[in-house]
């Protein structure tokens, strides 16, 4: 959708040569995709101009390239957004690839997982506890909560910092590295999601049908935030039931999409014969 973006930003002058918004609007690109506000763009990065300027670049590399490319993969299903998938010739979805690790051998992960967390998660209630995995600061209730910090931003008064936190909070939390997100979100005690809304990590959290609590921050987050409140409503300002039945829809929807009948399944097996020719 980057390309169709920039095309109407072009068009009507909605931002400069770096990517600021001249004027803050919101840009529809369909009435059925929820529109983006000019000031929450997928370079948007408030607080630090070097990093948008950089992701600017970076998008408009991408939107160069797409314009060559005869087809493009993508880690979503139809059914998650058939507006968006319609809208862009050669979009082929194929995900979630989470769902599709179950099927066969994990891909791995970028940081060493600390499993440690599971046995923690037997000993809470069901649906009692809060998932946090952005590595950002937050004061927290008495609500149990498991929080992700990665090791390689632990270091000096931080670390300190981690250590001391971990001692004031017993058994209430638990801090850890790096967790088995798969595992996690699929384990009964969790109740909710608290999360930067990146999209794999929105996509994870549809796959195992947890709602979310949403603090996006830069980039694509702002977007798929507005999906995850306004589109497909699983974020926790509404009743608790409402969202966790529209959650369990998705995920549902999900897995069905990469079994053999599904939509991402036949969208690859195609991929694959076309590839062929």
């Amino acid at each position: 959708m980057i390309r169709y973006l920039f095309d109407i930003l072009i068009r009507n002058n909605l931002n400069d040569f770096v990517g600021n918004p001249i004027i803050n609007n919101l840009i529809w690109l369909s009435k059925e995709i929820p529109a983006w506000s000019s000031t929450e763009l997928p370079w948007s990065c408030p607080r630090d101009s070097k990093m948008q300027n950089v992701l600017f670049e970076y998008c408009t590399f991408r939107v160069n390239h797409f314009k060559l490319c005869n087809w493009l993969l993508c880690n979503s299903f139809y059914e998650l957004d058939p507006p968006a998938c319609d809208l862009i010739p050669g979009i082929i979805p194929v995900g979630p690839l989470l769902l599709g690790n179950q099927l066969g051998s994990h891909a791995g992960s970028f940081w060493p997982q600390d499993s440690t967390c599971l046995t923690w998660l037997d000993k809470q209630p069901m649906g009692s506890v809060i998932y946090v995995a952005f590595g950002s600061f937050v004061t927290f209730s008495y609500q149990p909560f498991l929080w992700v910090v990665r090791s390689d931003i632990t270091d000096g008064p931080l670390g300190e910092f981690l250590h001391l936190f971990r001692t004031r909070i017993n058994d209430r939390g638990m801090v850890v590295g790096w967790a088995p997100q798969e595992k996690v979100l699929d384990h009964p005690s969790i109740a909710c999601f608290l999360s930067h809304c990146g999209w794999n990590s929105t996509l994870d959290g549809i796959s195992m049908g947890v709602p979310f609590l949403c603090w996006p921050y830069f980039a694509d987050q702002f977007h798929n935030k507005s999906y995850i409140c306004d589109a497909w409503k699983i974020e926790t300002l509404l009743s608790d039931y409402v969202i966790k039945t529209n959650a369990l829809k998705l995920k549902e929807m999900a897995k069905k999409s990469v079994t053999e009948v599904g939509s991402s399944f036949n969208n690859f097996e195609s991929f694959i014969e076309q590839i062929k020719q």
